[in-house]
């Protein structure tokens, strides 16, 4: 996931019934570096455009706040004054690296926020994508360690000079999580978040007793092996199949190993996790990636409350009860 700043001007932003009768809606906008869109019903067309203005409102404050992209943004504040000074934070922002903490110690050090060095030095975007050297690849690493960052109530200081926080791990599905607690606060129970493939499926659509989510082959991209069946769950998958570079016919994805310096090298296409929250299928995805195919289900199947599956070139690895959640026939 890339946080990336947006130019309103070219936001498009709509709110149409998709059935009138149904009262279904829909609304479409960017943000965040990926189409974002959100299903509901309500029967209330007042309080449809209510929840439109404050879900797309929350999306674009989180998004300014949280972007590395964007000189003034909280982050990269915190980045700027790193092994200088603390910087003051709100309570939502306590609430988020609270998150941060957890997950870190959850995947034992999987997900650490303070991945950024690394990150930098493997640029898939630039114009000519370099192989970083030993040499800057062990001192990006040794300022990664999420025991570095120092905090205390409303502050945080990154403790080392070059340090850097980036939330590309958690920040999207965080933001499906918030939107959910939104949709509910407006007494919304049927609602479909999909931002950029990170998905909450609460309650369910007209007619059809779940929504269904369609998870994308990596081996055919832009087509599904199949769906899911979901209701109030959330959906998040992870893969470095479709950013990548190539130098001398080798594939450098865009998925870094912090722990070791370089992109992931195993056999993961693809991982998606089925999970309570979208920031635990979402982290739990990427989390596999990193630990490769056997790890990984072993991961999988001893996360309380997440089934999954994960993608190799050559087969598909199913948690134990995946398959309550798979269309009939897949």
């Amino acid at each position: 996931m890339v946080l990336r700043q947006q130019n309103d001007n070219l936001r498009i932003e709509s709110l149409t019934t998709g059935d009138t009768q149904k009262g279904l809606f829909k609304i479409s906008f960017p943000a965040m570096g990926c189409p974002c869109e959100i299903q509901f019903r309500s029967t209330d067309p007042n309080l449809a455009n209510q929840f439109k203005d404050k879900a797309i409102q929350w999306v674009r404050n989180f998004e300014n706040t949280y972007t590395r992209f964007k000189e003034d943004s909280l982050l990269s504040k915190i980045n700027q004054a790193a092994g200088k000074d603390w910087v003051e934070i709100d309570v939502e922002a306590e609430a988020l690296f609270d998150l941060c903490d957890q997950f870190h110690f959850i995947t034992e050090g999987l997900f650490d926020p303070t991945s950024l060095p690394v990150i930098k030095l493997w640029d898939y975007k630039a114009k000519e994508p370099r192989i970083p050297g030993k040499d800057e690849i062990e001192a990006a690493k040794a300022l990664v360690g999420w025991d570095k960052v120092q905090r205390e109530p409303g502050r945080i200081k990154l403790s080392e000079s070059g340090m850097g926080l980036d939330l590309g791990g958690i920040g999207k599905e965080y933001a499906v999580d918030r939107v959910s607690l939104i949709a509910k606060d407006f007494g919304l129970t049927d609602v479909l978040i999909n931002f950029g493939g990170d998905i909450a499926a609460l309650g369910k659509p007209p007619v059809y007793t779940h929504w269904h989510v369609g998870i994308e082959d990596p081996g055919k991209p832009g087509t599904c092996w199949g769906s899911l069946a979901l209701t109030d769950l959330c959906v998040a998958s992870s893969g470095d199949y479709r950013r990548f570079f190539e130098i001398d016919g080798k594939r450098y994805g865009h998925m870094i190993d912090h722990r070791k310096g370089y992109p992931i090298a195993n056999k993961v296409q693809h991982t998606s996790i089925v999970a309570r929250t979208c920031t635990e299928a979402g982290i739990l995805a990427t989390a596999c990636c990193l630990l490769g195919e056997e790890a990984g289900m072993e991961r999988i199947n001893t996360f309380f409350g997440a089934e999954g599956c994960i993608h190799t070139e050559f087969k598909r690895l199913d948690s134990y009860a995946i398959h309550q959640y798979m269309v009939s026939g897949i």
